[in-house]
């Protein structure tokens, strides 16, 4: 588990998050999956797919619960206002847009929302598969019909709680599959 600084401006997150995947990989670590929810979900994918040079800061694989995708959506506002602060330019914006970022050599993602939410809606995650899917990067999408925002393992949560048992499945297809390659070196 990796605790991210929070109420830090972007980019004091990403660069702490990627300083924690370059410790893992000097540990010996091959193959590296982030899994993050709401704010934490759009620190793991931004992770997953922001231009790198450093290869020790690839990863292989994305679970993203109920993220925070898109910073150019009035939705969720809070969490924008805490990473970029109130004034952050279109650029910004866009640069820090999950949907935005992907490309074709992006890792895999697999993707779960509620369509309760009404503190992230299921928009979010919604443009991040719609981004994958142009792209052909391999992706799992399941919105659940109830639930609100918060879940985390969605214990007691209905069908939602259904999410870890199809995650470990794919997460299990991920660590047995053959490498895309280096994720996000190449951009």
């Amino acid at each position: 588990m990796f605790r991210y600084p929070l109420h830090a401006r972007h980019p004091e997150p990403l660069l702490a998050l990627r300083a924690e995947i370059r410790r893992r990989r000097e540990q010996g670590a091959e193959r590296i999956g982030l899994i993050g929810f709401s704010a934490g979900g759009h620190l793991a994918g931004h992770a997953a797919l922001a231009p790198t040079a450093d290869l020790r800061e690839s990863v292989q694989f994305a679970v993203l619960g109920y993220a925070i995708t898109s910073m150019e959506t009035e939705t969720y506002r809070p969490s924008r206002i805490i990473l970029l602060g109130e004034d952050a330019s279109p650029d910004l914006r866009r640069e820090t847009s999950l949907d935005k970022l992907v490309t074709a050599q992006s890792p895999p993602f697999f993707l779960w929302h509620t369509a309760e939410d009404i503190y992230v809606p299921p928009e979010h995650t919604y443009r991040l598969a719609a981004a994958l899917a142009v792209h052909d990067v391999p992706h799992t999408v399941h919105v659940f019909a109830h639930g609100p925002h918060s879940l985390g393992l969605a214990q007691g949560a209905g069908d939602a709680m259904a999410w870890t048992m199809f995650a470990a499945s794919w997460i299990a297809e991920q660590i047995d599959a053959p490498a895309r390659g280096t994720t996000n070196s190449r951009r």
